[in-house]
Order: structure tokens, then sequence, then C-alpha cells
């Protein structure tokens, strides 16, 4: 078959306009022949017999005339076993190898295959002459720690007949795993490995079901006052240096989920660099292993040509997707979306759209909700559950939560962990404003319970405010004691100490036993002199309590330490039960 060609008739930075007298087709894969170099490009916007591409490599050294080949497949990513553990750039070519061919300075127009060219072991679960669907599983190999299942290519349609299946063996990428007939007759071979678009997203699902169980990131101030459902969305935006990034890794080591996905999309490389020298080192606490065993990478940084933006992030959620469809649940990390949303803004200048506020494109909005609708918990044809959770931080220029980005992103998302440049100053980590942030999803503490909380951390700030105007002096003491309350539960229960190996990280019966302790405190009717002792009071309860986090779960230490504290609450008159 000949394959369509066209030539370039203008170069304005990354997007090239190509003139053909053979069709186009929208969001098409194309190489731009340049010496000796293939540039991968995708076509972004059809006129007549011309068509805008964005460009994923630099076009320094184009020329207008050279040739360009239509590849007859849009931009998709190859899905099979051995993407666990990977590097990947927003392309899928794996860095690692990527750089062991090209050294320090990536050459322009060197793809490589995504999975390793190995051989895997399988196990069949399927015999001739069973029936089954699109996205069923047909046979597994062993990937790190999980179960990789094979499954019947996504996009076939109807009931599917097994034919053949390969039986319990060494197989590689290339071997067929088996043979399905489609109610048309029409014979498809299936391998270990199968090719999607990134832009469509994977529906081979019996249903998809509204989030409801909470999913543990053992991080107290998310899964108490803000918490996130598994198979949930939510985002995390802030100023520069608020903790984003610090936040994430914390997020990806300690929430309960199978598979985490990172998608550093337009970071600077100096934090890219961080994640890539921190991830392989750090253990995972559920396996004693490498977290890397169970995640990837997207890396895309500022410094790559900014389409390859676009890519690494519909890359990285279709990755997820994949995952989910074997009954896992996944946790998508995109680190950020702005950049993508700039990369946008970008585009649509050279393709001369109308602007839309702070000239970003009209369409800002439905792209990065089409992005978020990709997450979701889905019931499979086999009656499991798979998820997809995804967080998106979220860089607003100056802090300020009011541009379109944030603003966009705040209509789809169903929780808000906004980070706030005030704490991350004073080091109250994790930075999130408890006064601002909000969640749609419940959680597994007490709606009252949590209301209690929200509303001592709102009366003291009410009172902090007003004693930077009048003085600690001109605050009643029951004002006073307020204030000291708030700041109570924010030192002891919101804020997390990173650095110490049990305090980082907080079960969910844990969070549930200290969050009573603390909402019992915020509610007794204290009786105390005047403001000193109070100050002294509750500066011996923050120290003890900031101590008892830091004991182990039900130890000896911590039974002694719950003890001093019921005790210093009863030499105080505590009125309310204990």
């Amino acid at each position: 078959m000949v394959k369509r060609a066209g030539k370039i008739v203008k170069i304005n930075s990354n997007m090239v306009t190509v003139q053909m007298d053979d069709f186009f087709i929208q969001n098409e894969v194309a190489y731009i022949l340049s010496g000796s170099a293939r540039l991968k490009a995708e076509v972004i916007r059809v006129r007549g017999n011309r068509a805008e591409m964005q460009v994923y490599e630099s076009t320094s050294g184009l020329k207008v005339g050279e040739s360009v080949e239509f590849s007859d497949e849009l931009l998709s990513v190859e899905l099979g076993p051995g993407l666990l553990g990977q590097i990947f750039d927003g392309l899928q070519n794996p860095l690692p190898a990527l750089a062991q061919q090209c050294g320090f300075f990536l050459k322009k127009g060197v793809y490589l295959e995504a999975l390793p060219d190995s051989s895997w072991e399988f196990a069949p679960l399927v015999k001739p002459g069973e029936r089954v669907l699109a996205g069923s599983k047909l046979g597994f190999v062993q990937e790190k720690i999980f179960k990789h299942y094979i499954m019947a290519p996504f996009g076939l349609k109807g009931v599917l007949e097994v034919t053949q299946v390969s039986g319990a063996g060494k197989l590689s990428l290339k071997d067929k795993a088996a043979i399905l007939k489609d109610e048309s007759g029409k014979f498809h071979n299936v391998y270990l490995k199968q090719r999607w678009p990134v832009k469509i997203p994977i529906q081979a699902y019996a249903e998809k079901i509204k989030p409801s169980q909470p999913l543990v990131t053992k991080i107290r101030l998310v899964d108490s006052l803000f918490p996130v459902a598994r198979g949930g969305t939510y985002c995390i935006p802030g100023p520069f240096g608020a903790g984003k990034t610090v936040l994430q890794q914390l997020t990806s080591r300690h929430a309960q989920v199978d598979i985490v996905i990172i998608a550093a999309c337009g970071e600077r490389a100096g934090e890219v660099v961080e994640t890539l020298k921190t991830f392989p080192k750090m253990t995972d606490p559920r396996t004693k292993a490498s977290l890397m065993d169970r995640t990837i990478i997207i890396c895309n940084t500022s410094s790559m040509p900014v389409a390859a933006r676009e890519s690494s992030v519909y890359t990285a959620v279709t990755l997820a997707e994949y995952y989910r469809q074997m009954g896992l649940h996944v946790l998508l990390l995109a680190d950020s979306t702005s950049r993508w949303a700039q990369a946008m803004r970008e585009m649509s200048g050279r393709l001369e759209e109308i602007p839309g506020e702070e000239a970003f494109p009209a369409y800002l909005e439905s792209r990065i909700a089409s992005f978020y609708e990709r997450a979701g918990l889905v019931c499979l044809h086999d009656g499991t559950f798979g998820s997809v959770t995804i967080g998106g931080t979220v860089s607003p220029a100056g802090g300020n939560f009011e541009e379109p980005v944030t603003q966009a992103t705040l209509k789809v998302v169903g929780a808000f962990h906004g980070l706030s440049r005030e704490r991350s100053d004073a080091r109250r980590y994790p930075a999130i404003d408890p006064l601002i942030s909000w969640s749609k999803y419940k959680g597994f503490i007490d709606e009252e319970h949590k209301a209690v909380g929200h509303g001592a951390l709102r009366r003291s700030h009410e009172i902090s405010q007003m004693m930077k105007v009048i003085g600690e002096e001109g605050t009643s003491l029951n004002d006073y004691i307020e204030y000291l309350k708030g700041e109570l539960l924010d030192f002891v229960y919101l804020q997390q100490n990173a650095f110490d190996p049990v305090d980082e990280a907080t079960s969910q019966e844990r969070q549930v036993y200290v969050f009573t302790a603390i909402r019992r405190i915020l509610q007794a009717e204290l009786k105390l002199e005047d403001k000193a002792k109070a100050l002294n009071f509750f500066q011996k309860l923050r120290q003890l309590i900031r101590t008892w986090n830091s004991s182990l779960w039900m130890s000896a230490e911590f039974t002694q330490l719950e003890n001093e504290i019921i005790a210093l609450l009863d030499e105080h008159n505590i009125t309310a039960g204990r």
C-alpha cells in the first residue's frame, strides 16, 4: 500500500502546515522526513487540502518543501507486560534506553520500543469454544508482584469466540496468545501486547459506578477533613514552593492503591530529576521492595517541546485505564496540569484561534473536563472492580486561585486541596489550607465529628485575626481558649512530620481513634484561671500529643502517653466525658 505523503508549506515554531492532494485524518500521526531523521507530528486541524500539525520534536533545521509521510494511525501507546518500573517520555520512549543509545543529549527523531523484548511465562484462563467480550481476561503473566492479565483487544465489538489459545509456557510479545472470532466470522490474533489511541478512553467494562469508598492516603488532613474517593478526582493548586511535589510523593508511597503513575508534565528539570532519583530508592511500605516495582513515571520537562506535554498527560491516563481493566486500583498524579494548559495556549495562538480569558483557548474547560472524566470506578465483565483516581496539581501564577486553569479544574473535580503560601512559610506541612479546601466525598470520619473540627479551625482563625488588631490583652479568656483549641488541632493532627517513620503515615484505625480523642478536647469545657495558665496547659498538651503521634500504634509507649494525656486533662477539670 502506497503511503500518503505531503509537503511542508509553512513552519511556525513547533507547528507546521502541510499540503497534500489526498485526505487527512484528524489527530493522525505523521512523520516529517528531515535529512535522516523522522520527526513525529500529529494533525490538529484540517482545512481543505492543508493541515496544521503539532511536532513533538524541535523543529530547528526544518525547511519548507520537505516531505511528510502519514501513518493512517492515531497517536497510540503499547500496552502489555513490562510497563511497571519504567520511565517514559510523553511518546512512551523508555528514557534509560534512549539515554544509553544517544548519550546525555537526546537526538531528534529517535523512537524506541516501549516494552522490553523478553519472554513471559503465560498461563491460559480460557479454553477454545468459550465466549468472551472485549477486555475479557484470556490468560496472565507474572509482572513484578501482580498478575498481568492478557485481555481481548479493547476495540473489538460484540461476543467473541475463542478458537485457539496458547498453552502454559513461555511467550514473547510477538507470539500469539489466542485467536478470537467475531460475530461476522472474522478472526483476530491476540498477542501479549496491544496498541490503543491515547485520546480515546478504554470502555471495555460492564458498568461505571459512582465512587463511594474513601481512598486512604494516610495523610490525616486529607483523610479526615477533605477525603478523596477511590475512583474520584482531586486537585492541588498552590504557589511555587508550597510543597506540591513532596505531598504527591508521600501520597504515592502510602496511598492504598495497587499502581501509581506519575505524569511530570512540563515541570522544571530539577524537580523531575529529584523524582527520578528518589523513587528507585524509596521502600514500598506494603512490599518492602522498591516503590518503582509498582510505579510508572511519564517524564516531560519544561525544556522539551510543548506539544509533548499534551501527549504525556494522555499517555499516563491510558496506561492507568489499562491496569484498571485488570481489576487493579490505580492512582494517577499529574504534575502539573497548568503546564499542559500553557502548551494549549501556545498552540492556540499559533493556530490564530479566538482567545478566551488570559489568552487560554475557549475549549480549555472541555479539555480539562475530558481528562478528569477518565477517572472512575468500574465493574468489569467478570464482576471484579478496578479504579483510576486522578490527582492533578495546578500552579497558578502568584498563587491566584481565580485564574482560568484553577477555576476550570474546580468545576470538574470532587475535592480541592488548596495549598497556602502562609502555611508553607510558617512550616505547617502539609500546607493544605483547611479554611479554603473542600471535598464532595464522604470519608471514614463521622460528618458531625468532622464539623466540630472545621468549626474549631474557623473560630480559631477569626479570633487570631481579631487578636492582630486588638492584641492578646484585649481578648477574653474564653476566646483565647477557643483560639488555642484550634491551634492544638492544627499542630497535633493536621500537621505531620514526613521525616518521622511513624508520623509520616497514619492508618485509618489510628486516625479515627486519635481524632475522637482530640474532638473531645475541642468540645470540653476547660476551667483555667488566666491566659498564662491556659497557654502553659495547651503547650504541655501539644507536646504530649505530638510525642504520642510518633509512638507505634497500640504499643506500651502509646498507651502510657495516652494515660498521661488523660491525667493532664483530668487535672484541669475537663467536664466533658473522655
